[in-house]
């Protein structure tokens, strides 16, 4: 175990050092390794760099030396070796959620000393590791090289948008869980707890979606920006203030004036949101509060990085069109489609409704259409059916089964759809548009879904999602064309 015990030794030298320059090399020679090696083990057993461990202790003690009486920022900012009162004030603000000047009891984010045992103990508290787990821009790494192009500002960007979307939506469901769990919230709590939640979460995606506004501004005027993230980010914007009707009635800082009545679970379960289903099915109806969050930060980010990935999918064929929509009411009427007897249902569904053309739609192909019946992917099993899209109350024939379609879905019963969605027609080679390796579904799904992301609309998903491929040639040819539900 002299390994821990060199680690540990490595630690006191630091905390007796944080009012003092601190060389690496130093640090590592009372673990007895050399720098880099240090460096690693560090990393690899505490999830922190050397250099994050020594800030954050510093900034956690500067907090609490500014509430000490008669205490000047410019002296605490040089006791914990910041060479200007500026920088300290930002790094301080970044870290706390709020200035050293308007630092209150209740306000300071503690970072612990780290201890070396058979685990890691010290550091942030569970929540405000949450927190520090979502995949927030590194302005650090984003500032501009000398000789970069607009195009490279701008795959920084993207880069960081396709790392967040792997890491930011399990913090999220952490978050849910952790508003959730009724030990979290006793009444010793609520002062930290607030904290978390409005300086660790509300105001850190507040700044950066202002940060990454100013940003994409500055390089809008080049060409390189897809314009539908702006919209994306007033729409994050919107739910960060609690404005959005659909789970807060008031904004905020209306909501936790009193940030006490969190002890109530009622309340925590509107903000978190709950596995309900408005029609008794297992599946997201009330995401919550967070769940919205967890919504618009997507967006963001298929906004930014989803136009070049279409470009990417596209092998071996192309999008022909690309359109929103939107229908009179319609009738899908058909048969589920099943593999041992595919060939017959075609050919006999089709020659049915062919005998009903006086019904026919303004969109009279023959489909396959698809849904999960009203579920999320992981409750219900993909389930396909054969036919087409007809006039709302066409009769149906014996045998078939039959979904209604109208352009606005509010106040209808289960399992009636929009008959709004996005349209694409392609071309190139067949197996291409229809290859599963490498995608979700295969090559047209994701195309057409990945567009759409791409422009920040909205795929409602599960309760009315439905997607049909489309046969432009008839039953009996290949589909080249795919429909996805939408909200536009």
């Amino acid at each position: 175990m002299n390994w821990i015990q060199n680690l540990t030794r490595a630690i006191d030298y630091i905390e007796g050092n944080l009012t003092a320059e601190i060389c690496f090399d130093e640090v590592a020679n009372h673990a007895y390794s050399s720098s880099s090696h240090f460096q690693l083990i560090f990393h690899v057993l505490t999830g922190l760099t050397v250099g994050e461990y020594i800030r954050n202790r510093r900034l956690s003690l500067a907090a609490q030396d500014l509430l000490q009486t008669n205490s000047k920022i410019v002296d605490v900012a040089m006791r914990y070796q910041y060479d200007a009162q500026e920088s300290f004030s930002k790094a301080f603000t970044r870290f706390h959620g709020v200035s050293p000047s308007k630092i209150k009891m209740g306000q300071v984010r503690l970072f612990h000393r780290f201890g070396i045992n058979v685990t890691v103990q010290g550091g942030f508290d569970l929540p405000w590791k949450l927190t520090n787990d979502f995949h927030l821009v590194d302005w650090g790494e984003i500032d501009a090289e000398q000789g970069e192009t607009p195009s490279d500002k701008y795959k920084k960007i993207t880069t960081w948008a396709r790392k967040a979307r792997g890491k930011n939506p399990g913090v999220f469901d952490a978050l849910t869980a952790w508003l959730l769990d009724d030990s979290q919230w006793a009444a010793d709590k609520i002062v930290e707890n607030e904290q978390i939640l409005m300086q660790g979460v509300f105001a850190r995606f507040k700044e950066q979606n202002a940060r990454l506004r100013m940003y994409l501004k500055e390089l809008e005027p080049t060409g390189v920006v897809n314009a539908p993230v702006f919209k994306a980010l007033d729409d994050f914007d919107r739910e960060l203030s609690g404005t959005s009707p659909k789970i807060l009635c008031k904004p905020i800082t209306q909501m936790f004036a009193n940030f006490a009545t969190m002890q109530e679970r009622d309340l925590r379960e509107k903000i978190a949101g709950e596995k309900t289903g408005r029609h008794g099915v297992d599946n997201v109806d009330g995401l919550g509060f967070i769940g919205y969050l967890k919504n618009r930060d997507a967006q963001v980010q298929w906004c930014l990085f989803m136009p070049d990935l279409v470009k990417h999918q596209q092998k071996g064929f192309q999008v022909d069109s690309f359109e929103y929509k939107q229908m009179p009411a319609m009738r899908f009427i058909g048969k589920e489609f099943t593999k041992p007897n595919n060939a017959e249902i075609r050919k006999n569904v089709s020659a049915t409704l062919d005998s009903m053309a006086e019904y026919n739609s303004d969109f009279s192909y023959d489909v396959l259409f698809m849904h999960h019946y009203g579920k999320g992917v992981d409750k219900e099993p993909w389930h396909g059916f054969w036919g087409r899209f007809m006039k709302a109350d066409t009769p149906v024939p014996e045998g078939f089964l039959h979904w209604d379609f109208l352009p606005d879905d509010t106040n209808t019963p289960y399992l009636t759809f929009r008959s709004q969605f996005a349209y694409a027609t392609f071309s190139g080679d067949i197996d291409a548009m229809h290859k599963r390796e490498g995608y979700d579904s295969d090559a047209m799904y994701d195309v057409t879904r990945n567009i759409i992301l791409g422009q920040g609309v909205t795929i409602p998903y599960p309760e009315i999602y439905w997607t049909a491929e489309v046969h432009l040639n008839g039953y009996d040819q290949p589909s080249t064309a795919y429909m996805f539900s939408v909200v536009v």
